[in-house]
């Protein structure tokens, strides 16, 4: 029956895939043993990527309506890749929004309706030969992904059309191909209704962005693999049961034969299948396998074989096994037997150059980075990934929640209200379908992965019938995976979705509530530690809770990479862009930013606290030796090397290795063997002791460090604390500056400024600009978020005026004080004191003092802050280390000397904010390329530094890095105190309160200036 493609479609919810054919697994299949085994390509696949001719239109009238017919010369179009996005390939442009539709404020349209006047469509067009090897033969074509609505034509002929944009479409091509040229013609719409059910937090493209290949099948052709590995209640014995659906009736006298092989490629079982139509099966038991987990992802390999009547090899399917067992035992999700604690991030597909269209080196770099900083889980926020990130967390050992293609946020929740008048698919009988297909198209094409232990029912599309059915779909046709949908936080009538208590941005002390109340299910935060920008602080709350709670099971930082697309300015220098930056509206500008991970997959800061939060084994050193708890469920301390290494005021001093041995979930104490009189020096010590890999695995080389612990301790003075030397001073207290001059130095005080004008160290001038007091800080995403600069506003304004009321000078014997007393425009009770004391030596000391009023807005930092040249740019410090570190972001910073550059601690957020602090700063040197400089020292107790190019208040009104003004000079905040950076979330959560500065807050730090 011919069919005629409608324009109607796209809009009508009934009507979501003709002439698809039905989903399948994702198992690769090989004409041979030899090839199965060797392969790395399947000679029965012709990929269509790279060029195709192109015509971009911006809505469908505007479209060129007959270009696929035969008589269209479509050869003289533009050019455009596949696979890849049209709006990142030089037609329209990208639009990113959060929740809300994106044609929100320009179309007043309600589901199932579509815009009309701005539905950009593109035209595609591929001229191919068929492949030798397909003469003769079945052939079809798979499109793995397109967005968001397309219908297909070959040489004229209507072959289909499909919605979902993240799950393969295939069509049968047969009748229509031809032996010369033929013209595939694909035509792709950007809005359908499809568009309704896709409202993830994502840049919204359009078009072929995931592969595109003609396929063969041989005469018996085995369509669709389903395996389960039963394992026991006590995890010893297995028995494999796999359902077979061939692409056609099989004919009487074949084979099946299934052979299983462990890694090392012995025979661990065989068996003959059944069959029966186009129905097959077959079955077999193993004895003690070995398990498959994150930590130690064991697969076999099973190769089914069949053969046709003649005694024919005609296909070849390898198919890897990973045998574990997930479940829930006593109101606890278990794998193999043992709580599982999920160490998870969301993770969008992306790539700053191609959007999601990424490539198998970006998923490989993703996994390396995953397994790299401890992190055991991903959710595929919000859909399918492609079916290579299966294969890789199948291989490197990642637990995976598998989420489908579902998020009608903008549907049910307005301006962060619930609001759910027109919800969809709620309980709307005309959306089961089309939502069901995309459950379907999942599981089918994923089923057989042991990455995946649970179903996600979407996110964000509030509940109802609609997704109460697919859960039941779930559950029906897979016993072995948990089904996840966080939705039922909101509507708790349709709780039965989700066997998981998922929640999201919930504060640790409502999930202690929680935890607390009896609950009937484990909890999960499928998102938690929003981290966008300078964000991740806090997050041991959360991690904390895992030690308490056995329900408590972890959660997912949302989320891996920042979604930042890689643009030029007007004066062709690079950026990274984000929402608004391509003229779209409406936007949610920046939010798209979220990641550990930069858009250019370079690790940003934040990953060093992730990692140490993170992983499983545990070091808590001590004087005399260190207690290790190994964690991990399944692996014991021989996969490990530990050694311990003393450091005394920075410097290694002795180093030795470490016999551990312990179990899964054990700990011990392991006593050091220290040499005789090691503890002979005064100063402070640092005991620290790392776990590295012993060999190389497939994520690292051996020796990468997984874990260590620190341990601080001090025997006599800090030598830190500089000791000025005796001498003689010159003091000249003229009418307007003050001078302090020494053999090798010299200092002036201005009355008229109320501040230090300038230091100089052999002739040369370290002070670009006085020293002031500061109470602010660049805001963060998170402090925007909360609206800091609301609430605390008054200390941005303190920090660029100020009333000196008093200078005075106190010679004592030994050096000389010149003291500014200031009063700030807030309040009359703010005070802030600055002491100089100068050294004949040239040592300068600097003591700040704070006093003020409780009523007033807490503040973001106690500093004083100054610039140097920027020829000062080279730095070494004794401090946290050795990414930015705050307060309540600092479990994973570590004390070490470690060297820098003034740059480097611009951290490259995609919009500029507080960046590069480091706390516990016991001295820093700042000098030029010659060496020469000045060091920064804590006196009393360690200081917190921050060294940048910019001051607070130029990154303050920077929305990009290219706004930043040119580097002339090194500006150096020392602070006494600076709040945390918070991140439960960015929209309004507040850093916690320990980790805040109250007005009320009595407060002083004291540090040294001297040269070097």
């Amino acid at each position: 029956m011919t069919i005629k493609p409608l324009i109607d479609w796209l809009s009508d919810p009934k009507v979501f895939a003709v002439n698809r054919l039905p989903a399948h697994s994702d198992h690769l299949y090989y004409k041979t043993m030899d090839e199965a085994r060797n392969a790395k390509s399947m000679s029965m696949r012709y990929y269509l990527n790279g060029d195709w001719k192109f015509s971009y239109s911006v809505n469908p009238e505007s479209r060129p309506k007959d270009f696929y017919q035969m008589n269209a010369v479509c050869k003289g179009w533009d050019n455009i890749t596949v696979p890849g996005h049209i709006q990142l390939q030089g037609f329209g442009k990208p639009q990113y929004v959060n929740t809300m539709y994106p044609w929100d404020g320009h179309n007043d349209i309600r589901p199932p309706e579509v815009p009309i006047d701005h539905n950009p469509v593109g035209s595609y067009v591929k001229y191919f030969h068929l492949p030798d090897n397909m003469a003769n033969s079945p052939v079809y074509i798979s499109f793995e992904g397109v967005e968001t609505a397309f219908y297909v034509w070959l040489n004229g002929e209507f072959i289909g059309y499909s919605e979902d944009s993240f799950t393969p479409a295939a069509f049968e091509l047969t009748p229509y191909v031809t032996d010369g040229e033929n013209k595939l013609a694909v035509e792709v719409y950007q809005r359908s209704t499809g568009s309704w059910l896709e409202d993830q937090d994502f840049w919204r493209f359009s078009g072929i962005f995931r592969d595109v290949y003609l396929y063969t099948v041989p005469e018996i052709h085995l369509n669709d693999l389903y395996i389960q590995t039963d394992l026991d209640a006590h995890y010893k014995h297995a028995v494999v049961k796999a359902n077979l659906i061939f692409l056609s009736v099989i004919p009487e006298g074949s084979e099946i034969i299934a052979k299983l092989y462990d890694k090392k490629g012995n025979l661990v079982a065989s068996t003959f299948g059944e069959y029966q139509g186009v129905d097959g099966k077959l079955s077999f038991s193993v004895d003690n396998p070995k398990l498959w987990s994150a930590e130690y992802p064991y697969l076999y390999k099973l190769y089914v074989q069949i053969y046709n009547p003649a005694g024919d090899i005609v296909e070849v399917i390898p198919q890897l096994i990973g045998f574990r067992r997930f479940e829930i035992i006593n109101k606890v999700m278990c794998i193999n037997g043992k709580r599982i604690v999920f160490k998870g991030v969301n993770r969008h597909e992306f790539n700053c150059q191609t959007g999601r269209a990424i490539t198998k080196q970006d998923m490989l770099w993703d996994v390396k980075a995953l397994k790299q900083h401890n992190i055991n889980a991903v959710r595929t926020s919000h859909y399918p990934n492609q079916s290579y990130w299966y294969q890789l967390c199948d291989e490197y050992g990642i637990y995976v929640i598998d989420e489908m293609n579902l998020e009608t946020h903008g549907s049910w929740q307005k301006l962060g209200e619930v609001e759910p008048s027109w919800n969809i698919p709620g309980n709307l009988s005309e959306w089961q379908n089309i939502v069901m297909d995309r459950a379907k198209s999942m599981f089918e094409r994923d089923k057989n992965h042991p990455s995946i232990l649970i179903w996600s029912c979407g996110n964000e599309s509030y509940a109802g019938e609609v997704i109460l059915n697919v859960s039941k779909y779930f559950k029906r046709v897979d016993p072995t995976r948990l089904v996840h949908y966080e939705g039922v936080f909101h509507n708790r009538d349709y709780n039965e979705i989700s066997d998981i208590e998922s929640r999201m941005y919930a504060k640790p002390i409502d999930i202690e509530q929680y935890l607390l109340g009896n609950p009937a299910k484990p909890y999960i935060s499928c998102e938690y530690m929003h981290a966008m920008g300078n964000s991740l602080g806090g997050m041991k709350k959360y991690t904390d809770l895992e030690k308490t709670y056995s329900m408590y099971q972890g959660g997912f930082i949302w989320d891996y990479i920042d979604q930042a697309i890689a643009k030029k300015d007007q004066y062709g220098k690079e950026f990274f862009a984000y929402g608004g930056d391509f003229a779209d509206r409406p936007t949610d500008y920046e939010f798209c930013s979220n990641g550990i991970v930069y858009a250019n997959r370079v690790c940003s800061p934040k990953m060093q606290e992730v990692k140490h939060l993170y992983q499983n084994i545990h070091i808590y050193p001590d004087r005399l030796g260190v207690k290790i708890h190994n964690t991990n469920l399944f692996i014991d301390t021989g996969w490990y090397d530990f050694e311990c290494i003393l450091y005394l005021e920075g410097e290694e001093v002795y180093r030795s290795h470490l016999n551990v041995d312990l179990q899964p979930q054990s700990d011990g104490y392991i006593t050091f063997d220290w040499p005789t009189d090691i503890f002979n020096q005064t100063g402070e010590y640092c005991i620290e002791t790392r776990c590295k890999l012993k060999q190389q695995e497939l994520w690292a080389d051996a020796g990468h460090e997984v874990a260590f612990g620190q341990y601080l301790f001090k025997l006599g003075k800090n030598e830190w604390n500089v000791t000025p030397s005796k001498g003689s001073l010159r003091i000249v207290n003229g009418d307007v500056n003050i001078g302090v001059h020494g053999t090798y130095f010299s200092a002036l005080f201005s009355k008229q400024v109320g501040s230090l004008i300038s230091l100089q160290y052999g002739g040369k001038e370290m002070i670009s600009s006085p020293p002031t007091p500061l109470f602010w800080r660049a805001t963060t995403d998170n402090d925007k978020g909360y609206a800091q600069n609301f609430f605390s506003g008054c200390w941005l304004t303190a920090s660029i005026a100020r009333h000196c009321d008093s200078i005075d000078i106190l010679e004592e014997e030994d050096h000389v004080c010149v003291r500014f007393i200031y009063t700030l425009s807030i309040h009359e009770k703010v005070k802030v004191q600055l002491y100089y004391s100068i050294y004949p030596d040239g040592i300068l000391k600097v003591k700040a003092i704070y006093n003020g009023p409780e009523n007033l807005p807490q503040l973001p930092i106690f500093a004083v802050s100054f610039k140097s040249p920027a020829d000062y740019h080279l730095l070494e410090w004794y401090a946290m280390g050795p990414e930015e570190n705050y307060v309540d972001r600092s479990n994973g910073a570590r004390l070490c000397k470690f060297k820098n550059n003034v740059i480097d601690n611009v951290a490259k957020y995609v919009v500029p904010q507080e960046s590069g602090n480091r706390i516990g700063v016991r001295w820093v040197k700042l000098t030029n390329s010659n060496g020469k400089g000045i060091q920064i020292s804590a006196t009393t107790k360690p200081l917190e530094c921050n060294f940048s190019p910019y001051t607070a208040f130029e990154l303050e009104n920077a929305q990009h890095h290219y706004e930043l003004p040119n580097v002339h000079y090194t500006v150096i905040t020392v602070a006494g105190k600076q709040m945390g950076v918070g991140g439960d979330d960015s929209w309004g959560a507040p850093v916690h309160d320990e980790y805040l500065i109250e007005s009320g807050e009595d407060m002083e730090f004291e540090f040294t200036v001297e040269p070097i």
